[in-house]
């Protein structure tokens, strides 16, 4: 089972991740997610759990605990949707064009 944690404090690394929940259950794989020109934490990361009932306990009993001051934010992960990568085209609303001031002629 894959899990989202949020909120967490900048100092958390991988390590620090993988060591909160490993009292759970086993943990296959925990990764605090990195701004990539900073190289600096963004505050979420990864857990995967191979055992989905503990999963489910971690998820419990860790959301809202207090971890070097901040309470953390412990969900089930969502997949990623197709087509959410990032990039392409991106809309900022449409037309509306000239002035209306004088658009009053129904």
């Amino acid at each position: 089972m894959n899990i989202y944690v949020s909120n967490l404090s900048y100092s958390v690394q991988d390590e620090d991740l993988k060591e909160f929940f490993a009292e759970y259950g086993e943990v296959t794989s925990a990764k605090v997610i990195m701004d990539k020109f900073t190289q600096k934490s963004r505050g979420f990361g990864f857990v995967e759990m191979s055992d989905s009932a503990a999963a489910e306990k971690a998820i419990a009993e860790l959301n809202g605990a207090t971890v070097d001051g901040r309470a953390i934010r412990v969900n089930v992960a969502k997949p990623k949707e197709e087509g959410s990568g990032g990039g392409g085209k991106r809309s900022f609303g449409g037309g509306g064009g000239g002035d209306r001031r004088n658009n009053n002629r129904w």
